[in-house]
Formats: structure tokens, sequence, C-alpha cells
């Protein structure tokens, strides 16, 4: 069951906005485009879950705050028993791992890794159930969505679904059985009250509004 749905977030519709009616610098256009590339990407993913059977709730996007961390996770899946966490990438090309860097084989350009981005999302996540006393069990897992994707030099045991695993993983999150009871409601109503809608690292270009 979907409790919320996946929408544009606020930066990437001002970015789009500003970006057909004002010049973006590089770094603006690279940012705007990463944004709407990753957004592509958690939508293609969201028609996947369609397969999902049984009970399970499926929260989008959900911004969330702990001893003063936020964090944010694109899919969040509650089962029966165990909660899924999912952040979804929609890089493209060739990518490789040394020593838990990440980086281009084109550019050669290091990115962030995805992993300990996914780390610390887990970790904030299960000290943010501790505090509402709902300990759920929980499974974290990066998704790369896209099929022109490759990773070289990842640990077998990494928490990574590539392109062609997705299928598999859709239907392996389909076992066992879940039946949903009052519990994971009081749990999925909590976590969607302490859902921000402003982002508060919100950066946008600097524009007057006769430039536009």
């Amino acid at each position: 069951m979907l409790l919320k749905e996946r929408t544009e977030s606020e930066e990437l519709l001002i970015l789009r906005y500003l970006h057909r009616r004002m010049e973006l610098s590089k770094n603006e256009k690279r940012h705007y485009f990463n944004l709407e590339k990753g957004f592509e990407g958690e939508k293609k993913f969201d028609s996947l879950l369609d397969d999902l059977q049984e009970e399970r709730y499926i929260i989008n996007d959900l911004l969330l705050e702990v001893h003063n961390s936020y964090f944010q996770i694109d899919t969040l899946i509650i089962s029966q028993s165990t909660i899924y966490l999912i952040d979804i990438k929609n890089y493209e090309g060739d990518f490789y791992l040394n020593s838990d860097k990440l980086y281009s084989f084109i550019s050669d350009n290091e990115y962030k890794n995805p992993i300990d981005q996914l780390r610390r999302c887990t970790t904030l996540l299960r000290q943010l159930l501790q505090t509402i006393d709902q300990p759920f069990p929980i499974e974290s897992y990066l998704i790369f969505i896209n099929p022109e994707f490759t990773l070289y030099q990842a640990q077998v045991d990494s928490p990574i679904i590539f392109p062609t695993q997705i299928t598999r993983f859709i239907k392996e999150l389909n076992h066992p059985r879940s039946r949903l009871n009052e519990k994971h409601k009081k749990l999925a109503e909590t976590l969607l009250s302490l859902h921000h809608n402003k982002n508060p690292f919100l950066t946008l270009p600097k524009f007057q509004f006769e430039q536009l």
C-alpha cells in the first residue's frame, strides 16, 4: 500500500523553472540535471514496486531528523518483520571503487560514496526508531537503476543491487509473506508525521525577478 507518493522536490521544481528563464552556471546546470536524472530513476523504481504483493506500506521521499541530524530516505518499505531502506541512484557509465572512494572511469572525478551515505542514513533511522520506541530490524540497499551503469571493484558483501539484479530483488521482497497490524500502522503514521516538508539546506541560484 502506497502511503506517500513521490513528487518533485521544491529544489528541483525551482531549478527547472529557473533553467527555462535564466542562464545557470556550469555547476548549477550540473546540479539541476543530476536532480532531474535522480528523480527519473526514482520514478522508474516506483513502477517496479507495483509487482509487490502481500501487505506492505511504501513511503517515498522522507526527510527526517534525529539528534539535530537530517537524513533523506528515497523509499521505505514496512513489512511484517523488517523495514527496508532503499536508496536509488541513476548513475550512468563506468565507475570504480578505490579505498572506499567512488570514481568515474571517463573523467576520473571523485563522487560521494553512496554506500557511506546509505550507512549514515541507516544509523540515523535506527536511532530515530529507538527514540519513538519502535525498534524494527532494518535492511538497507543501494539500487543502481540505470542499465548503462557498471561498477568495478565492489565488495561481494556490499549492500548493492545492480541493474541486472533488480527484478530478482523485487521478487525476493515478496518473501516471506507479510501481514501488517496496528503496530505497523502506528509506525507508518509516526514517520509520516515526522516528515519535514521544507529542506533546511536548500540552496538556490541568486537571481532578480527582472532577470526572469
